[in-house]
């Protein structure tokens, strides 16, 4: 297991009350011992203005999903901010809900590299992203 802080799904998603996780509807719903994944709605809130999801949103996702993780892999006062994100967007998504998947490809004790693949409802790729983090 790479998590140093014990944290339930319902903890998780109480993280995103007031702020854009929240207004998203990004849910967290698989806390394994090596990967972190949630969910985000492809509707109106997430669309660009030709109808499909916005880069920007599959990028939020991404950014939440290594931040939360990353701050898990911290201890105490430690907290974890971006440094870096990239993102290739390889599918559009016009509807339904995209699930990301968070892993770590380095956990370190001052930076932190994660890899965050997108899935549409199909299971189909369409979104590759890494972030990277600083430990403050």
């Amino acid at each position: 297991m790479i998590w140093k802080r014990s944290a339930t799904l319902d903890q998780l998603n109480a993280m995103g009350a007031n702020n854009m996780v929240g207004l998203l509807d990004i849910q967290f719903d698989v806390f394994t011992d090596e990967s972190l994944e949630a969910t985000m709605p492809v509707d109106s809130r997430t669309h660009q203005p030709f109808g499909l999801l916005h880069g920007g949103a599959s990028v939020v996702l991404a950014e939440t999903l290594g931040s939360v993780a990353g701050y898990l892999c911290t201890e105490g006062s430690q907290k974890v901010v971006g440094v870096e994100v990239n993102a290739n967007h390889i599918r559009s998504v016009r509807s339904g809900r995209v699930r990301g998947v968070c892993t770590a490809l380095h956990a370190g004790s001052r930076h932190q590299v994660w890899q965050i693949e997108i899935f549409d409802e199909e299971g189909r790729l369409t979104c590759s992203s890494r972030l990277t983090t600083a430990v403050v």
